[in-house]
């Protein structure tokens, strides 16, 4: 049994259970990559909301980034080189799948 989850329903789970891992901007974005996953897959993902925290860190810049793991990545494109990266449209955001 499947429920279909829309952005406003993802958007209100997060800001009841983990209302401080992404801004509104950063769960948009995660929102679309997920549901376009699903679409180019054709896989259907469960969703979970403590799990999706734990796949996903939002980053407000390279800086912050760099503090949790290292000084090594100079830019966005060596983090894309090691994982999955969804640019937020401030320009300096971004979301990573944790590694």
């Amino acid at each position: 049994m499947k429920t279909t989850i829309t952005i406003y329903d993802f958007t209100e789970m997060f800001k009841r259970v983990r209302p401080d891992n992404f801004s509104d901007q950063g769960l948009q974005a995660l929102f679309d990559y997920l549901e376009d996953y699903e679409e180019s897959t054709g896989e259907e993902l469960e969703f979970d909301c403590i799990a999706i925290c734990c796949d996903f860190t939002e980053y407000e810049n390279l800086e912050e980034f760099q503090r949790d793991y290292s000084t090594d990545y100079k830019s966005i494109d060596d983090i894309e080189s090691e994982t999955t990266v969804i640019r937020l449209n401030d320009g300096e955001g971004f979301i990573i799948q944790c590694f």
